[in-house]
């Protein structure tokens, strides 16, 4: 891979592939100062002329948008370049990039395709990784497009929002439960992403968005197409996951359904494509399903999986990893038990000791999984869930350190620094029980306490209390 100066001339001479932002000073005496791409920092512009791509190109928002994708850091895309490498890049060619983008002659680079697996064994969920500087230019669109939007949005759309996040959208849920709303329309849309049509969705931009550079940027953005295995590919639907610009179209998108739904008075709940929508009853629930899917399909072109839409009672769903249960008239919400089978799925992968990390690696890989899981469901009710799964966790512990002790003399050593009885370490030392039981009778040799606060291993029941008692 070409660094340096050839790295740089790597992204401009890739025909057309030319974009813009704002750049940071060189370093100053230890500090760095951000320096204005445009000319003209006060140009004062309407979301409702011709005049919106000023607006995004104006200094500050490039700025900004450059700080932000620096700060987010994240890989590369087709061409190699890295966040650290925008800098001098944006230095050199800020001029000729801000030139393309105002006479409507740049085209972005395609994506980079990358594919994480989902819950369902086998599958994956596809995300388009931009160029670095496309990262850049969706940035600041996104900036200046969002609060516009922001007007438009509805009350009970809360996924990819300023101020709103997946809390916001359980506490709803539980208030539609609370006052008897206690059958629910779980949608799914297939692939969403994916699939959007861009025309539609290009007509629903622009009847807010009236600079049609804009719109054609955006546009070009949509067909930018992806590289995967090796190969270019088209692409004539979809929104890649992967950019800053994409939440922000898929929320555009959905807004027109959030829209119909509060048009017929339905009670409902959208966080990104996840929609479901809260009735007093089955038949109800049944009757919204059926007139609310050829809306779907053939005012806004997407597609239902109709084997995984359902109408059930509340406390059978599953919501953003999720579940519901009434107590005394209040909702409650719980850990759903598909969410608790991949946390205890991914324990076990950070406790078998094939992977051939040292105790100190696992130790801190534990940590930040089960510290950001926790804080994620922080908000049900699992003190007793938690007691459980620490046990079983440090039982695992204990099974790895087993193993690692393979020989007699090293369990004698091992067993000995722990300050056990002699007769008592003669007897671990020469057990000859599979390492499930053994780890079992280590109980009194690696103990909650030794684990926990010698040997640094996390205490899942004590930080769910911590963070809950923040919450």
């Amino acid at each position: 891979m070409e660094t340096g100066h050839g790295n740089k001339y790597r992204q401009l001479h890739i025909e057309d592939y030319l974009q813009e932002i704002p750049a940071e000073q060189g370093k100053v005496t230890g500090v760095y100062a951000h320096e204005w791409i445009t000319g003209n920092p006060d140009t004062s512009t309407d979301f409702w002329t011709d005049n919106l791509l000023e607006t995004i190109l104006r200094s500050d928002n490039l700025n900004t948008a450059y700080k932000k994708v620096k700060a987010n850091k994240g890989s590369g895309g087709i061409d190699g370049m890295q966040v650290d490498e925008l800098l001098p890049y944006l230095r050199e060619h800020q001029s000729e990039l801000v030139r393309q983008l105002r006479e409507g002659k740049y085209r972005p680079n395609p994506v980079r395709r990358v594919e994480i697996p989902k819950e369902e064994k086998g599958k994956v969920r596809k995300l388009g990784v931009p160029t670095v500087v496309d990262r850049v230019i969706q940035q600041a669109i996104a900036q200046e497009l969002t609060p516009v939007y922001e007007e438009q949005f509805t009350e009970n759309s809360f996924g990819f929002r300023p101020k709103r996040g997946a809390n916001d959208a359980l506490k709803r849920c539980k208030e539609y439960v609370e006052e008897g709303y206690v059958y629910v329309v779980s949608m799914d849309l297939q692939s969403y992403f994916d699939t959007v049509n861009h025309s539609k969705l290009i007509e629903v931009l622009s009847r807010t968005i009236k600079d049609g550079r804009v719109i054609s940027l955006i546009h070009k953005y949509l067909n930018s197409g992806v590289m995967e295995d090796g190969g270019f590919h088209a692409t004539p639907e979809g929104v890649p996951q992967g950019g800053p610009l994409s939440p922000l179209c898929g929320n555009v998108m959905l807004n027109e359904l959030d829209k119909e739904l509060e048009r017929r008075g339905h009670k409902y709940v959208r966080y990104a494509d996840d929609c479901i929508i809260f009735c007093k009853s089955r038949k109800s629930a049944e009757r919204t399903l059926e007139h609310i899917i050829p809306f779907i399909t053939k005012k806004l072109f997407l597609k239902i999986n109709l084997q995984k839409t359902t109408v059930s009672h509340v406390s059978k769903i599953k919501y953003l990893g999720y579940g519901f249960y009434r107590n005394k008239g209040k909702c409650k919400l719980r850990v759903h038990p598909k969410s608790v089978a991949k946390m205890e799925n991914r324990i076990r992968e950070l406790t078998t000791r094939g992977n051939k990390w040292s105790n100190l690696e696992r130790e801190k890989k534990l940590r930040e999984y089960t510290s950001g899981w926790i804080n994620y469901y922080r908000y049900a009710d699992m003190k007793s869930l938690m007691d459980k799964t620490d046990e079983w966790l440090r039982h695992r512990i204990r099974a790895v350190y087993w193993k690692q002790w393979k020989k007699v003399r090293t369990r004698y050593r091992m067993l000995k620094a722990l300050n056990l009885p002699e007769w008592q370490i003669h007897e671990l030392a020469n057990c000859r029980k599979g390492v499930w039981r053994a780890a079992a009778m280590l109980n009194s040799a690696l103990t909650k306490r030794i684990i926990v606060d010698r040997l640094g291993y996390p205490s899942m029941s004590a930080h769910y209390l911590k963070v809950r008692e923040n919450y």
